[in-house]
């Protein structure tokens, strides 16, 4: 990585808060903010309308040459995704969604497919990425690593607020049973694990409040750059 370019990368388990805190650390930084599992939940999204295996490592390689995925950015910095064309950005965001996506992420083939388009934002621009093997293996040489972490029961609430929020009628219970199976496919996938890359400074934010976690990161990032 550059001194021009920084880059922040920021692991950790679903529900976290990740995408939440890194897009506003760079927006306060004055960086690109790249949510790597939105592109995965983009895969995941164009697998489950093909009807097909997200287990399947042939089914799941036979679609991908006809994938189009790109993102872009809004006026207010969020980061819109791209299927074919279609701007998909909210039809991803689903619990059936966050389960595709941890299975097409388990896939070597999904995750060298997508690995050129997460290395290149970083090698034309200074970021904030977050996902779940950013710092172990697509941003070994990031500037700075974060593991963003909370208990399993505090990320449930955060989502279960999210998706009631966006009209989703699902339950507490609901939530915590689909968190609870995601992290143990993140954590025991072949490709990629779920893991804190080693030197990665672990933040817990259970007993923290958004703005506190965001401050929080943000002093990390500006005294490992040097920023004001």
């Amino acid at each position: 990585m550059t001194e021009k370019h920084r880059a922040v990368a920021i692991d950790g388990p679903s529900g976290a808060g990740k995408s939440t805190i890194a897009k506003a650390v760079a927006a306060r930084c004055g960086f690109i903010y790249v949510d790597t599992g939105a592109i995965y939940r983009t895969v995941g999204l164009a697998v489950r309308r093909a009807d097909a295996d997200p287990h399947d490592g042939a089914a799941v390689a036979a679609l991908l040459p006809g994938l189009d995925i790109r993102f872009d950015y809004g006026p207010d910095g969020t980061q819109r995704m791209r299927l074919n064309g279609e701007d998909v950005s909210e039809a991803i965001r689903t619990p059936e969604g966050s389960m595709y996506a941890s299975a097409v992420a388990a896939l070597p083939v999904v995750r060298a497919f997508l690995l050129d388009m997460q290395r290149d934002m970083a090698s034309s621009h200074s970021v904030v990425m977050d996902g779940r093997d950013i710092g172990t293996v697509v941003l070994p040489d990031a500037g700075l690593k974060i593991f963003l972490t909370a208990g399993l029961e505090a990320r449930a609430k955060r989502r279960l607020l999210e998706l009631n929020a966006k009209g989703d009628p699902s339950t507490f219970e609901d939530v915590l049973a689909d968190m609870a199976r995601r992290d143990e496919q993140d954590a025991s996938r072949a490709a990629a694990p779920l893991k804190a890359a080693e030197d990665a400074v672990l933040v817990d934010t259970s007993d923290m409040t958004l703005e506190e976690s965001i401050d929080h990161v943000c002093a990390l990032v500006k005294a490992r750059f040097g920023i004001g």
